[in-house]
């Protein structure tokens, strides 16, 4: 259990608490390069502060605070006129950089006005297709290169990137990513439940846990599992899931390759991002060359209109037992188990990742610039991914994900669906 008030140390990421000045520390999501492309202004909440990201005429990425200086309207409906952002309400241009730029009705112009109406500003930086906020003191730290985050579609090789707000706190979703056992209940024998009532495929994530593990690594943690029928051997073990501090998690196997971003919004709401790369096999290239010009961003659906979750898809069911939890959730009243060792983990690596920014120590994963922009490799297990219910085709599992909401994916399914009915 947590007392009270290390619960919202650990938790709360406001500008002065200390949680968000680690957050600080570190380049966060806030866009894909796809939503500035439907529309170059978009408002965005990142730590508690609301913000705009702009894409200029000229090209250039922005981060602004929405409040105006002038009289307080929202930046957010303005619009981008050559290197910088108009204000919707008169008009005063705002630059990437927060310089008000100018100030249109204001007779005679006054250079003193004008130095005076600069904006808040942040560096931001595309990659990947994801927009990347630094929130922090300068100078900015190396934004890393993860490795998914350096590939490139191919022939037979898609990108995809799903999002969705979710109504809780960002650490309950951390936790989570430490949690091995919960898929045998949540993923597997659950989810089974509902699949049998529709009359569906199970999977075959119900095995049952025989052994859990977890290794500190420079970069964050490593998770392992041992189910019954399985050897230290096998994949599960042998490599795992990593999870690169403060908050990504790596997953994937055979036809999919992942990371989950959980990027705090503020004390209550969390911006998750399910930022995939899919491998299709060779015979299907020509349908990727298709299913490429629809689009790589898509939302998330968690909940029916009603506000009750879907159990259909496994990034649903991990949505559910997140919210539920509560918004800001409590830990003065929880009874962990053995089975929760890497949660305990990852708390202490919190712990001490809080106490190094306050002594101004070194922080994991917060690299010089000048230094820092090396390919970051991390582990990921080649197995089939055994969630089951492809049949003949090998995309169609990854429907039981958040993938089922993908324009690319779903339509590629259905496409080598077509395919295969015709081949048989």
């Amino acid at each position: 259990m947590l007392q009270p008030d290390v619960n919202e140390r650990y938790s709360r990421v406001g500008r002065d608490t200390p949680a968000g000045a680690l957050y600080r520390r570190y380049w966060l999501p806030v866009a894909t390069e796809t939503d500035l492309d439907t529309n170059p202004v978009k408002r965005v909440r990142l730590l508690g502060e609301d913000l705009v990201l702009f894409r200029a005429e000229t090209g250039e990425l922005g981060l602004v605070a929405e409040r105006c200086p002038h009289r307080g309207a929202s930046l957010g409906y303005g619009f981008p006129d050559g290197s910088g952002l108009r204000c919707p309400y008169h008009g005063w241009k705002f630059s990437p950089q927060g310089e008000c730029l100018e100030q249109p009705n204001q007779m005679p112009p006054s250079a003193q006005l004008q130095a005076r109406a600069r904006t808040t500003s942040y560096p931001v930086r595309a990659l990947g297709g994801l927009v990347f906020a630094y929130l922090g003191e300068s100078p900015a730290p190396a934004l890393p290169r993860l490795d998914l985050f350096a590939l490139e579609e191919s022939p037979t090789r898609f990108r995809d990137i799903g999002y969705a707000v979710i109504p809780c706190n960002w650490l309950q979703i951390m936790e989570n990513s430490f949690d091995p056992t919960h898929v045998e209940w949540l993923h597997g024998r659950l989810f089974n439940y509902h699949l049998e009532r529709a009359g569906e495929e199970p999977t075959v994530l119900g095995g049952h846990h025989i052994k859990i593990g977890f290794d500190l690594v420079d970069y964050g943690i490593i998770k392992r599992r041992l189910r019954e029928g399985q050897t230290e051997d096998d994949e599960d073990w042998k490599v795992g899931h990593p999870v690169y501090f403060p908050n990504i998690l790596k997953v994937g196997g055979h036809g999919l390759s992942s990371f989950q971003i959980r990027v705090p919004i503020d004390d209550h709401h969390t911006l998750h991002f399910w930022y995939c790369y899919y491998d299709v096999p060779d015979e299907y290239a020509n349908l990727v060359e298709e299913v490429r010009a629809l689009p790589d961003t898509y939302e998330v659906k968690l909940q029916d209109a009603d506000g009750t979750f879907l159990m259909d898809t496994i990034d649903s069911q991990d949505a559910m037992v997140w919210v539920t939890q509560g918004a800001l959730t409590t830990r003065d009243d929880e009874h962990l188990s053995s089975s929760d060792q890497g949660i305990a983990l990852y708390r202490n690596l919190l712990r001490s990742q809080l106490q190094a920014n306050e002594t101004g120590s070194a922080v994991m994963n917060v690299h010089d610039a000048a230094t820092g922009d090396e390919l970051i490799q991390l582990p990921q297990e080649k197995k089939e991914l055994g969630i089951g219910g492809g049949g003949a085709n090998p995309m169609a599992s990854f429907l039981r994900t958040q993938g089922v909401h993908s324009p690319r994916l779903s339509t590629l399914t259905e496409r080598i669906d077509a395919v295969v009915r015709k081949a048989g």
